[in-house]
């Protein structure tokens, strides 16, 4: 911000990036020859780990950053930031009251299903708990939803190539899918989070500089205050429910909508992240996933809402209608503002990280949802694990295809994070309302599931519909996504139990493992503190997931409060 022109790519830039393209691709080669089974290859192994054949063990700490990398995409970097520039620092909701809360309710209490129940993706749950068409409706929708988030992280990087570099759209977007394919073909999930670990330390270092010099610039946190065109960019909660709040949202539909709804219909639902927690070589494992990933999870601001702050401040233009002054362009913006060469090769490469990270993640997840809960279950259901292995492998190609062509779909949104949480309110919204129901409520029936979750989506379409017509009107794209998911969560929520009262629920006897306080015959309690590692002694309290989520869940309060 004090230099006098933006930076131009060198050889050495380049150099930095084609490290990372080598280094990446060398890691899906190298865990090739450990792909033995379509388990080994869609499930890291876990799906078989019971059994003693797979030699796929991946540590904790291992998951616990793929599973946060996995959310750091191009939703993270370039969308939070653009979030931030747009909405101020009310963005920063998205973290301290759409994401830890979530977390930590994932961790303590929904892992202990997933993981017991040996389910392969969270469809599957769906079966088990009700019927197969609740599982084909999920399957076949959450397939659709990760094909277009895919597509967002291909439109990400082929922006920032095209305004950094002067590359084609198109010659950007199929670069990185041949990427993604090359590394995801070869080694699979496992391969998927090795990268994402790597990728969270990439991302870390490339963008943290932002910051320090942003800050070095301002020299403390009033002085960037006082340098923003609106005070209600500065504040979380202060704003809330005012006329003109840079967010355009209420209340309710802020804590409703974000805090609820969508937060915990992405961190409790979304196969994406919860296929990286499975992959844990234990339940405890399982568990500490989300606990590990939140920690620093909760310190992310500081990579992207920060930097977006910046970019609005030195360039007060980004927004208009200019493409190249669109609100995805901040990070990059202040990239080119402030890094020297070399450490703008490392800025690009974190970016490229972050959009590879992303598509990685939701490619895996389609291709294993492809695998067992569409092409084994109704096209062929009795196959050797060889054909599963090769369908898992061309279900990955046709994913990154349709992902090509979904990244074209991304063009008409204001931002990026505007485009993402209008997907999640279609699919994940109404979702949350079905498992809460099917976990914590016995009488729920498999009917019951399958009417509410169809007429939750549909209500969110409905309401999409009336926005484009003008017949429902908010003053923020965001804001209108806030609603749509309460009106999508809502809608199902109530469906599912009006005729879950008119049909017949299963036998208490079919749902034991599957329902909270329900449990097979003389089968002890769960005991998460125990937490099944195979050993006779329990962690000690401390690093038990109740009391670490306890100690983030006021860290996360304390950050409201000082931010307020």
């Amino acid at each position: 911000m004090d230099r006098t022109g933006p930076t131009s790519p060198q050889l050495i830039d380049y150099l930095v990036v084609l490290v990372y393209f080598i280094f990446v691709l060398g890691v899906g080669f190298k865990l090739k020859k450990n792909m033995h089974t379509a388990e080994d290859f869609l499930l890291a192994g876990h799906g078989n780990a019971a059994d003693g054949k797979s030699k796929i063990v991946i540590p904790t700490w291992v998951c616990g950053l793929a599973f946060l990398s996995a959310n750091l995409g191009a939703l993270e970097v370039m969308g939070m930031a653009a979030n931030a520039a747009q909405y101020g620092i009310m963005t920063a909701h998205f973290y301290w009251l759409g994401a830890i809360p979530a977390m930590v309710f994932l961790a303590v209490f929904m892992m202990p299903f997933y993981y017991k129940s040996k389910i392969k993706s969270v469809p599957e749950y769906l079966r088990k708990r009700f019927n197969e068409p609740t599982r084909a409706f999920n399957a076949f929708s959450f397939a659709i939803m990760t094909v277009l988030m895919s597509g967002m992280n291909l439109y990400a990087m082929a922006i920032v190539f095209q305004m950094v570099l002067g590359w084609p759209i198109h010659a950007s977007v199929l670069l990185a899918a041949v990427v993604v394919l090359a590394y995801t073909i070869t080694g699979g999930l496992t391969s998927s989070i090795y990268n994402e670990a790597i990728q969270f330390f990439l991302i870390i270092f490339g963008l943290l500089p932002l910051s320090i010099i942003g800050m070095m610039r301002f020299g403390s946190w009033q002085s960037v205050v006082e340098s923003l065109n609106a005070p209600g960019m500065a504040h979380l909660w202060l704003e809330v429910g005012r006329a003109g709040n840079p967010m355009g949202t209420d209340l309710l539909s802020l804590v409703m909508g974000l805090g609820f709804v969508l937060s915990f219909g992405y961190w409790c639902t979304d196969f994406l992240v919860i296929q990286r927690a499975m992959a844990a070589k234990d339940l405890y494992g399982a568990q500490m996933t989300p606990i590990v990933a939140a920690f620093p999870k909760i310190l992310f601001p500081v990579l992207t809402v920060f930097p977006g702050l910046l970019a609005i401040i030195a360039m007060p233009q980004l927004g208009s209608n200019n493409t190249t002054l669109s609100f995805n362009n901040a990070i990059p913006y202040m990239m080119a503002a402030v890094y020297p060469n070399g450490m703008y090769g490392l800025g690009l490469t974190a970016l490229l990280a972050s959009f590879m990270s992303g598509m990685a993640g939701n490619v895996t997840a389609f291709n294993t949802v492809f695998t067992y809960d569409i092409y084994q279950t109704y096209f062929a259901k009795n196959k050797s694990d060889a054909h599963y292995l090769w369908v898992g492998r061309l279900a990955t190609a046709v994913g990154i295809v349709i992902s090509v062509a979904a990244a074209y779909l991304v063009m008409g949104f204001p931002s990026i994070m505007d485009y993402m949480q209008t997907v999640f309110s279609f699919f994940n919204a109404p979702l949350l309302a079905t498992f809460l129901l099917g976990m914590f409520f016995k009488r729920t029936s498999p009917w019951g599931a399958f009417f509410g979750l169809v007429a939750g989506t549909f209500g969110a379409f409905i309401h999409y519909l009336l926005c484009l017509q003008g017949k429902l009107h908010f003053s923020t794209e965001m804001a209108g996504n806030f609603h749509r998911s309460v009106v999508a969560w809502t809608v199902c929520f109530v469906i599912t139990i009006m005729i879950s009262y008119l049909t017949k629920p299963k036998d208490e006897s079919e749902l034991a493992g599957l329902v909270w306080g329900v449990k097979a015959s003389g089968a002890s309690s769960f005991d998460a503190a125990a937490a099944l590692t195979g050993k006779d002694h329990r962690p000690p309290i401390y690093l038990t997931p109740g009391f670490l989520g306890i100690v983030l869940l006021l860290i996360t309060l304390a950050l409201n409060l000082v931010f307020y």
